[in-house]
């Protein structure tokens, strides 16, 4: 399992940044944009999205893993 990806307010827009790293993995416009680029992410690690609100509150988080009974939405 890979590391989890969080979508978080960076400088005005909005940035995928793994778990533990001090380095944002890409930036976006828009906070749709973050939570579908850390979807492929996640997806392709077996990890989990997890977005935060504007303020850096959790708002969310979604499991990509191998979870025999995955989250419905």
């Amino acid at each position: 399992m890979g590391k989890n990806q969080h979508v978080v307010p960076h400088n005005g827009q909005w940035a995928v940044q793994g778990a533990g790293n001090s380095r944002a993995t890409s930036v976006h416009s828009t906070q749709a944009d973050a939570i579908s680029a850390a979807r492929e992410i996640a997806v392709n690690q077996h990890s989990e999205v997890v977005i935060h609100r504007p303020n850096g509150q959790i708002r969310d988080s979604n499991s990509y893993g191998n979870d025999p009974h995955p989250p419905k939405g």
